[in-house]
């Protein structure tokens, strides 16, 4: 009843008028341009969050393109030195035209991931959905080859290869692995992800112990109850927790502007009540801030590509005390 009513307030977001979009829209994306997202991150680390940014738009169909995303994310790495904000980047390797030109998409990477580890700052490769897989992995492991470790990569737990994606990487990586785990937000096929909600919490427990084991540093990219309070559990057992040093033997170095071996992370907007309530306990937050002249067709990618979105959409309308950013 839940999914079939969130599917509904969809349908009616996606045909409601631009203007519409953006009200729904201005509590999960920064704004148009990088000055909103700085003023957010501002704003947000009064309360002792850190940042991931993301410039919006991935689907790119000329080289152009990708050399704008270059320009724009070198523009926020000044931005983030300058202001001393405890940030790093979110990239789409695709807005760097790794599907068009993959040499020149590379080269791309890694003039921005080089640049990136002269300021100590970490990229994060997004994943997106299960056609680039493959690639984006690659993409992190080819960095890495060329000492370039300042990089990790997301991985989506709904998909059925994502434990042995896990165990794979940590083969290669060792303690220098770095994920950012999640259900994901693009809906699979049958075929190679699971589609229902406890089997894919299930699958995303399962990958957060694996992840953990590893020695890997472990982002915690979830909104929801069950994964984070078996995720509390998992460290506890562990002897991992705030305010402490990583005790496992297999982890690696102290990663700068990292937690002790993991972080819980959370988009912008979304469950804001929890994120504070995990960072007054001393757990490391970071929040997810997406900005962009192409905020509309994320808004709307991301309410199509999930529907289960519209409830969050609803209590925002009609209840926006209950849910602040």
């Amino acid at each position: 009843m839940v999914g079939l009513f969130s599917r509904m307030v969809v349908g009616i977001t996606v045909r409601m008028p631009r203007w519409f979009v953006g009200w729904v829209s201005r509590r999960y994306v920064a704004g148009p341009t990088l000055a909103d997202a700085t003023k957010v991150m501002q704003r947000l680390s009064k309360e002792g969050s850190c940042f991931t940014i993301d410039v919006l738009g991935e689907e790119i169909t000329t080289m152009d393109e990708a050399t704008f995303f270059l320009e724009e994310y070198k523009r926020v790495i000044t931005v983030i030195t300058e202001n001393k904000l405890d940030a790093n980047l979110s990239i789409k390797p695709t807005a760097f035209g790794l599907l068009l030109d993959s040499e020149k998409g590379m080269e791309n990477i890694e003039a921005l991931v080089t640049m990136a580890n002269n300021h100590d700052m970490f990229v994060r490769l997004d994943m997106e959905d299960h056609r680039v897989t493959d690639d984006t992995i690659q993409v992190m492991l080819d960095m890495h080859e060329k000492g370039l470790t300042n990089v990790g990569v997301v991985l989506q737990a709904r998909l059925f290869r994502t434990i042995d994606d896990i165990k794979s990487i940590a083969q290669k990586l060792g303690p220098n692995a770095d994920y950012r785990i999640c259900k994901g937000i693009y809906l699979e096929p049958s075929e190679i992800s699971h589609t229902d909600r406890q089997p894919i919490i299930k699958a995303t427990n399962a990958c957060i112990d694996e992840m953990l084991d590893a020695g890997a540093y472990v982002g915690i990219a979830s909104h929801d109850h069950p994964v984070i309070n078996h995720a509390l559990e998992a460290l506890s057992s562990r002897g991992m927790g705030p305010n402490g040093l990583d005790p496992r033997t297999n982890s690696g170095k102290e990663r700068i502007g990292k937690g002790p071996g993991y972080e819980f992370q959370m988009l912008l907007g979304v469950r804001g009540p929890l994120r504070r309530k995990l960072r007054a306990k001393g757990h490391p937050t970071r929040v997810y801030i997406p900005y962009g002249e192409k905020w509309y067709e994320y808004s709307i990618r991301r309410l199509k590509e999930n529907p289960t979105i519209g409830t969050q959409v609803a209590k925002a309308f009609m209840m926006p005390w209950t849910n602040r950013p």
